[in-house]
């Protein structure tokens, strides 16, 4: 008997059922860039101290299933992610060819937007880090 996977969150936070750390966000501030693990990991207890002193969302990138109507960016009447269509909407591709990225089979942004989303995946940071006091912002 199959078993049908669920489809995931590539935005999803730590706490959430299922949570699986696919990759980890470097760069700079202003240009972050995603890089993609292998194999997904399980979020942890350890892996969470690692991310200490900043929250797990602004270094890790994580799946989890998709919340569908228990999330603010789900729009139940299409059933679709009103984030993913944002990003593709307004952000530039930041690569030009499919990242090696290993929920795509499952991911609910590529179902909904396919190469699109791809392209401009690796520069989504879950969580944003506040600017230091006393800092210049550039927005």
């Amino acid at each position: 008997m199959k078993t049908e996977r669920p489809i995931l969150c590539p935005s999803a936070q730590p706490d959430s059922q299922g949570a699986r750390v696919f990759g980890v966000v470097g760069g700079t501030a202003d240009a972050p860039e995603v890089a993609y693990l292998p194999t997904p990991q399980p979020v942890t207890d350890d892996l969470l101290h690692l991310a200490q002193p900043v929250r797990p969302g602004e270094i890790f990138r994580i799946a989890a299933p998709c919340a569908c109507s228990g999330c603010g960016h789900f729009a139940p009447e299409a059933s679709t992610c009103r984030l993913v269509a944002k990003i593709v909407q307004q952000r530039p591709r930041v690569v030009d060819t499919l990242p090696p990225c290993a929920i795509r089979a499952e991911c609910r942004w590529w179902q909904q937007e396919g190469k699109a989303a791809c392209l401009r995946c690796p520069q989504v940071v879950t969580e944003r880090f506040p600017p230091l006091p006393g800092a210049l912002s550039t927005e």
